[in-house]
Order: C-alpha cells, then sequence, then structure tokens
C-alpha cells in the first residue's frame, strides 16, 4: 500500500473548500440517473458560508484594508455565515459583530459566542413587511456607522460571494468524470445560485441549474410569508439576485425540509442540515423527470448537528406539522409524498 504524505496546511484558512464529493446511490430508489452530494459540512467552520467569509476578508487583510487588531467587521446572520466570519475573524485577530434574530438556533448562537462574537439579536419584526430581514440589516447599518473602522461585507449584495461558488462549481466539474446534467443548491443571499450560474455560463457548459428556495420566499417573487428553517430562502429580494440563473425553481415547505433531512439521513448516513433537506425533496419530486443515465449534484451547505433541537427532534416536528411521533419517523418521512 503506497501512503501519500500530505503537507500540514498553513491554517484554518488554507483547508476551506475542497469538500469532497460523494455518491448517494440509495436516496432515490431505483433510479435510472446518479446522484451526488458534496459535503460542504466538512468545512471547518461546519458550512459552505465558510468559502464565503473567505473570500469576503482574506483579500481585505491581505491588502490592509482591514488591520488586524483594528478592524471590526459587522454583518447580519441567521448562523452558517456568522460563524464562518467568527471563525475567519478569530484567524484574522479582527473582531466581529454579528446581528441575528429571534430564529437563531441555541447551537448557532454558542457557536458563535464560542469563537469571540458579539451577537446583537433582533426580536422585533420590520412592521413594514413583518420579517426580521429588513430589521436586521437596519441594525447592521446602524453599527457600521457608530462603530469606530467598522466593515460591512454584506453577503446579500457583495460579487464575492458569488465568486466562492466559482470555485465551487469549478471544484465539482474536477471531481467528476462526466459532465453534471443538473445542479440541485438552495437559496437565500442567492451566492451559491449565482456562482455557479456564472461558471456554467462562461464554460458553455449544459447544466440545468435547479434554483430550491422556500415556501415564503421573495427571491422570485412570491408574497414573502412565515417561515421555520433558517438560512433557507429570503423575505427580500437580495442584490445578488439576476433574472435567468436558475433553469428551473423549486419551492418546498418547511415540512419538505424536514422530510428531506430524516430520508437522507435514513437513507444515506448523511445528517445535513434544512436547506440540504429541502434539497433532496426537490430531487425527489423531479425523479420521475430527469432522464436516465443523467448526472445530479446536490449542494449540501452544512450539518445537522445545529439542528437536533428542531429538524430532528420528533416532539418539534409533532408539535409544528401535527406529525405523531409515536407512529415513527421512518413511517411518515417515508410515506409521506413530496
Amino acid at each position: 500500500m503506497v501512503i501519500r504524505k500530505e503537507v500540514p496546511a498553513n491554517g484554518v484558512v488554507d483547508v476551506i473548500g475542497s469538500t469532497p464529493l460523494v455518491a448517494l446511490r440509495n436516496l432515490v430508489p431505483d433510479a435510472q440517473f446518479s446522484v451526488y452530494g458534496k459535503l460542504e459540512a466538512l468545512n471547518p467552520g461546519g458550512s459552505i458560508k465558510d468559502r464565503v467569509a473567505r473570500e469576503m476578508l482574506s483579500g481585505l487583510v491581505d491588502s490592509g484594508e482591514l488591520v488586524p487588531g483594528v478592524s471590526v467587521v459587522v454583518e447580519s446572520s441567521s448562523g452558517n455565515l456568522g460563524i464562518g466570519l467568527a471563525q475567519l475573524c478569530r484567524y484574522f485577530r479582527l473582531s466581529f459583530v454579528c446581528v441575528v434574530d429571534a430564529r437563531t438556533t441555541p447551537q448557532n448562537l454558542a457557536v458563535l459566542r464560542a469563537y469571540g462574537a458579539e451577537v446583537h439579536v433582533v426580536t422585533e419584526l420590520d412592521p413594514a413587511t413583518g420579517e426580521y430581514l429588513p430589521a436586521r440589516l437596519r441594525k447592521v447599518r446602524q453599527l457600521a456607522e457608530e462603530i469606530p473602522h467598522a466593515y460591512w461585507p454584506n453577503q446579500y449584495g457583495n460579487p464575492l460571494n458569488a465568486l466562492a461558488h466559482e470555485r465551487t462549481m469549478r471544484e465539482i466539474m474536477t471531481q467528476l468524470d462526466q459532465g453534471v446534467g443538473y445542479l440541485f443548491c438552495a437559496t437565500s443571499s442567492c451566492g451559491t445560485l449565482r456562482g455557479c450560474a456564472q461558471y456554467v455560463e462562461a464554460n458553455g457548459l449544459s447544466t440545468r441549474i435547479v434554483a430550491v428556495d422556500a415556501e415564503g420566499s421573495a427571491i422570485f417573487g412570491r408574497r414573502p410569508a412565515a417561515r421555520l428553517i433558517p438560512g433557507h430562502g429570503a423575505s427580500v429580494r437580495p442584490k445578488l439576485y439576476r433574472d435567468g440563473l436558475a433553469d428551473e425553481v423549486v419551492h418546498v415547505t418547511d415540512f419538505d425540509c424536514v422530510r428531506g433531512c430524516r430520508l437522507l439521513v435514513q437513507r444515506e448516513a448523511v445528517l445535513a442540515g434544512g436547506s440540504s433537506g429541502a434539497i433532496v425533496s426537490a430531487l425527489l419530486g423531479m425523479a420521475e423527470r430527469i432522464p436516465a443515465g443523467a448526472t445530479c449534484v446536490l449542494v449540501l451547505p452544512d450539518r445537522g448537528d445545529r439542528y437536533l433541537d428542531t429538524v430532528y427532534s420528533d416532539d418539534w416536528v409533532s408539535y409544528q406539522f401535527g406529525v405523531d411521533a409515536a407512529v415513527g419517523v421512518t413511517d411518515w418521512a417515508e410515506a409521506v409524498p413530496c
């Protein structure tokens, strides 16, 4: 056996990205097409947002625009980007202020504080829209104006967010021997969607981009409504959005997210977060329309241990959706159609 010697990484920044692409052979029973999952949970901060945090900060640190021990990064996040930024700010010796809202999970808040982030929780909804995001953004603008040496990356409008995911798509293409017929990605800031779509367009690929959005999200022109799963969908259309990024849009419910997560862990032993469940449900809903021999790639954004009190809690699922947990999770997950 040949043992390949690996060179140690210089720091946590250097191990962001290059996440594995794994075959998901049991996810769609009797499928005539191939399914692969891009496991973004294996980034050091636990999600795909590590890529965005690196892209938005590292260049500014290298150029001297962000100064260790002086600069303060201020951003709005429902969890994953906040954690990615908190990790990078700790590494670069930058201060970090994260504005979250009342839906942010206790696990995410604990992780943010463990990295040393200062956390501001917005508890009042925006009166005009009835949503948290506009209120969070107002708080970010206020703090950025008040705090000396503050910098707001603005994930919702920063083109570096999309650039990070051009690199994600490039990775996927180098990991597969064959082309990608369908790429499924969840939408929130639209960074993943835009970056992957830009790579496909620039390289003349035939990949169909499937954007998976939440019921109650305003990204694709629907009226915003209450949502339970943080980090999936948005109550206002992000500036990174543009028409034509997606070849197909699939809207899924909160219960679809839960069901997709449960099926993913049951069939593939992949414990992933709520937006990954949305992607799984979207794939299952399209399965009959996907041609034989096609290759599907699911970009699975984060890990499931931050959702143990929600998506993976039988009591929470029973309370939110009226599902009788006593019947057994496997029974309702397998029985309820997407």
